[in-house]
């Protein structure tokens, strides 16, 4: 199954938490987990966002909200 990354993104931005989460949560590549833990991140729930992260081999960056979707962007669109 294909992931649409952007369209994820841009539910996201919309604040359209809920349908993100959905679409999100049926992948698990790196950039899914990624966007995965970003979303918790924006929920409050940071304990799960960190466990996302590390999926993702990744940690929980030391930024923004606005701009870790901003990053996630960058890094779907290359």
């Amino acid at each position: 199954m294909t992931c649409n990354y952007i369209k994820i993104l841009d539910l996201a931005k919309k604040g359209e938490w809920d349908k993100a989460h959905q679409l999100i949560q049926a992948n698990s590549d790196e950039y899914s987990c990624l966007i995965h833990a970003y979303l918790h991140r924006v929920e409050g729930d940071l304990s799960n966002a960190q466990y996302w992260y590390s999926r993702a081999e990744s940690i929980m960056p030391d930024n923004s909200l606005e701009e870790e979707l901003k990053r996630l962007y960058q890094l779907v669109e290359k």
